[in-house]
């Protein structure tokens, strides 16, 4: 684990920006050190020659508002990076990051840096970077322990642990949708049978939506040519018995493995990110109760706040930034 210093910085320095970098775009932030987010943009991911070009880019996008702004160097504290994959003492990204064009162990904190002309920059996971956001300025302020899970494409994860990200041997900690729940179960992309996020992302809503769909003919979710995970909800508000069924099980399938992280790590607070947590108390109320009558030690033990988490797609810049 390594700590992030959040308060405490030199009064001095003023600002700091936050990147949250995807494969298609670069979100980044300008912010006051107290947190405060002054402007936000988006810069395009080069991912070509290997994406060669990213850092460049990045770089040139904070220079630019540096100069539109008259921000002199000594203002700021330090750039903070998020990136899709495992990091290595805040600075080295492996070779797993395939989705930025092929980026293998670069020491993204020293290059960066150096393009800015020394100012001081660190880079964590961006699920883990999103978690240290909501503690920094989001649903969990002021708690010294949370976990993150993000209901996506995949399932996503972040553990803050005592004020401190929990990234693992070799930055590859914090990967909650590729623990196990159903030995021998649906592939996964990851190669393995069976992970909570083949049962508990947005796609495996989805595919759960159709495989209801296809087995009741005469159910509302036929009606949805391009079925999505909102449209299950929305049959279900119309009396679908289909899909009112595909939920409860789904809930089930979310609060299991909620379940497993509060038994694990014991957090004071699990914030459920993504498209469907915008679901709000229809999908946190059956995940609490499932969790308070199975975690290790029923209701009697403590329960951990189960909310929804409020930054949305600002959190991976606003934790970028807490860096």
């Amino acid at each position: 684990m390594r700590r992030i210093r959040i308060k405490g910085v030199n009064d001095m320095k003023e600002y700091a920006f936050g990147i949250d970098l995807g494969g298609t775009t670069a979100k980044v932030g300008l912010f006051t050190t107290s947190g405060k987010l002054l402007e936000k943009w988006e810069v395009s991911t080069d991912t070509s020659n290997n994406g060669a070009h990213i850092l460049e880019n990045l770089a040139a996008a904070v220079q630019q508002k540096m100069q539109e702004k008259g921000l002199s160097a000594d203002k700021v504290e330090g750039v903070g990076l998020g990136v899709p994959g495992p990091v290595l003492d805040s600075s080295i990204v492996p070779i797993v990051c395939a989705n930025l064009g092929g980026w293998g162990n670069r020491n993204v904190s020293i290059e960066l840096s150096e393009l800015l002309g020394g100012i001081r920059v660190l880079v964590g996971n961006d699920a883990n970077v999103a978690a240290l956001g909501e503690i920094w300025m989001g649903t969990a302020q002021g708690c010294r322990s949370a976990v993150m899970v993000t209901l996506g494409t995949g399932v996503g994860g972040g553990i803050i642990v005592d004020g401190r990200i929990v990234s693992g041997l070799g930055g590859a900690g914090g990967e909650p949708g590729h623990s196990l729940l159903v030995l021998d179960g649906e592939p996964c992309t990851c190669g393995r049978r069976g992970c909570w996020e083949v049962y508990a992302s947005a796609t495996a809503l989805i595919r759960q939506g159709r495989e209801a769909a296809a087995a009741h003919p005469t159910s509302l979710l036929n009606r949805y040519p391009e079925l999505t995970g909102r449209d299950v909800f929305d049959a279900a508000d119309a009396g679908d018995e289909a899909a009112q069924a595909v939920l409860e099980r789904y809930y089930v399938y979310v609060a299991a493995g909620i379940t497993d992280l509060v038994n694990i790590l014991s957090p004071e607070m699990v914030l459920i990110g993504g498209g469907i947590s915008r679901q709000g108390e229809r999908l946190l109320r059956p995940i609490r109760r499932y969790v308070a009558a199975n975690c290790f030690g029923g209701e009697s033990r403590p329960q951990p706040i189960i909310q929804a988490a409020q930054l949305g797609n600002e959190a991976g810049i606003i934790g970028a930034a807490a860096l």
